[in-house]
C-alpha cells in the first residue's frame, strides 16, 4: 500500500507541473522518465543495500569529522560561552558554515569541484538529453548556495530565455548547500539529508523541465568554468570563503530571529480569535492531504505537515529547530520523509533571494524572476514533495 501511494504522490506532482506546463508539445518525457529511474535507483541503492548503507556511513564519518574540526575553531574562539544545556546554536550549529564555506571556496579555486561538476552535469545532460548548462547548474546547485549557483553560470546568462532562467532557478531553490549541510546534520538524521542532496537535483530538474520545456541549440549551450572564483591565491581562498562563511551564518541567524519572532507575533493574533490554535496547526491540516499520499500514517501527518508548512511560509532552519524535539515521537519514515522535504531552499524568502541575485547579473531578466516567483516556489516545492514521496516508498 506505501509504495502504491508513494506512485501515486509522484504521478500527482507530475501532473500538477504538467497543468502548469508553458510548452506541453516539447515536455522531454524521456528525460524525465530517466531521472526518476535514477532516483528509485539511488534510493534503492542507499537504503537497502549494504553497500550504499557503507556509503552512508562512511559520507556521514567524513562530515562528522569536518564538524569535529569546524568545532575546533569554534572552540578556540567562543569555547567560553555554555549558557545552557547543549550550548549556544549559534555556535555549535551556524558557525560550522565558516569551515565549510571555505573548504568549498578552496576546492573551487582549485578547479576541483568546478571540473567534477562540470562532467557530471556532461554526464547527466548526454544521457537525459537536456541542456548541458541546466544539468551543470543542477550539480552545482548540490554544492553551492541559490546565489552563488546562479552566479556561476553568469557568462551563459545572455542565453538564457525565460523557461531556461526558470529551469536554472528552481534548480537553485530546490537544492541545498553544501556549506551548511554540516549544520542540518547537528539537527537531523544523516541518511536524510544526505540522500535528499541527489534526489533534490534531480526532482528540481524534473518538475521544472515539465514546467518549462526547453530546446537548445548546441551553439547556445556552453559550459564555462574559467571564472568561478576569483582568487589569486589558496590563502585569499581561505580568506573570502570565511567571510562569505561568515557572512550567511549571520543571515541565517537573523532570518531566524526574524521568522520565529514573526511566527510567534502571527500564533499570538490567530489566538486572539481562536484559542489554542497556531499557524503551524493550520498548515498541518492544509497539507495533510499530500503528507498521507507522501506516505506519513494518518496519526502523524498533522504534526508532519505543520512542520512542512513552516518551513514553506519562513524556512528550512525554524522548521527543523521544530521538528528535532519530535524525532522521538515520530516513525522511521515520517522522519525520512519530513527531513528529505526539508532540506531544501524552498521557501517564500527564496523568491527575493534569487531574483536579487539575478539582478545583479542581468537586470532585465530580473523582471522575468520576480513575474514567476510564485510560480517558482510551487514548483520548488513540488520537487521537495517528489523527493520526500520517492524516499517514502523505501521507507
Amino acid at each position: 500500500m506505501g509504495i502504491l501511494l508513494g506512485l501515486l504522490a509522484i504521478a500527482v506532482v507530475l501532473g500538477i507541473a504538467y497543468l502548469m506546463s508553458n510548452d506541453k508539445k516539447n515536455i522531454n518525457y524521456k528525460a524525465i522518465g530517466i531521472m526518476l529511474v535514477f532516483q528509485l535507483l539511488i534510493t534503492l541503492f542507499m537504503f537497502k543495500t549494504e553497500v550504499g548503507q557503507a556509503v552512508i556511513t562512511g559520507i556521514s564519518a567524513g562530515f562528522n569529522k569536518l564538524i569535529e574540526f569546524g568545532s575546533k575553531g569554534i572552540n578556540f574562539v567562543v569555547g567560553g560561552f555554555q549558557l545552557e544545556e547543549g550550548g549556544v546554536f549559534f555556535f555549535n550549529v551556524l558557525l560550522l558554515i565558516v569551515f565549510f564555506a571555505t573548504l568549498l571556496s578552496v576546492l573551487t579555486y582549485l578547479k576541483i569541484l568546478p571540473t567534477i561538476i562540470k562532467y557530471i552535469g556532461a554526464l547527466i545532460s548526454k544521457v537525459t538529453g537536456l541542456p548541458k548548462v541546466e544539468s551543470f547548474n543542477a550539480v552545482n546547485s548540490i554544492f553551492f548556495g541559490q546565489s552563488e549557483t546562479l552566479i556561476a553560470i553568469r557568462s551563459q546568462f545572455h542565453y538564457l530565455n525565460d523557461n531556461r532562467l526558470y529551469i536554472v532557478s528552481a534548480s537553485a531553490m530546490g537544492s541545498v548547500s553544501a556549506s551548511i549541510v554540516g549544520a542540518y546534520l547537528q539537527m537531523l538524521p544523516a541518511e536524510y539529508v544526505l540522500v535528499a542532496l541527489p534526489l533534490n537535483m534531480f526532482s528540481a530538474l524534473m518538475v521544472a523541465s515539465v514546467i518549462a520545456p526547453v530546446n537548445v541549440p548546441k551553439e547556445k549551450d556552453v559550459v564555462d568554468i574559467k571564472d568561478v572564483s576569483n582568487d589569486k591565491s589558496i590563502f585569499e581562498a581561505m580568506g573570502n570563503g570565511a567571510l562569505e562563511g561568515g557572512k550567511i551564518a549571520l543571515i541565517v541567524a537573523a532570518m531566524l530571529i526574524a521568522f520565529i519572532a514573526s511566527l510567534e507575533l502571527v500564533n499570538w493574533l490567530i489566538q486572539l480569535i481562536f484559542a489554542g490554535t497556531t499557524l503551524q496547526q493550520i498548515l498541518g491540516y492544509v497539507l495533510a492531504p499530500i503528507g498521507l499520499l507522501m506516505g506519513i500514517s494518518p496519526g502523524e501527518v498533522i504534526k508532519a505537515g505543520a512542520i512542512m508548512g513552516t518551513k514553506i511560509v519562513t524556512n528550512e532552519f525554524v522548521a527543523m529547530l521544530e521538528f528535532q524535539p519530535l524525532l522521538g515521537q515520530m516513525s522511521e519514515k515520517t522522519i525520512g520523509i519530513v527531513t528529505v522535504f526539508l532540506t531544501s531552499f524552498a521557501n517564500f524568502s527564496s523568491i527575493g533571494i534569487i531574483a536579487g541575485t539575478v539582478k545583479g547579473i542581468d537586470a532585465e531578466k530580473a523582471v522575468s524572476v520576480s513575474g514567476f516567483g510564485m510560480k517558482l516556489l510551487i514548483g520548488a516545492t513540488l520537487a521537495s514533495i517528489l523527493s520526500a514521496s520517492v524516499v517514502g516508498i523505501f521507507l
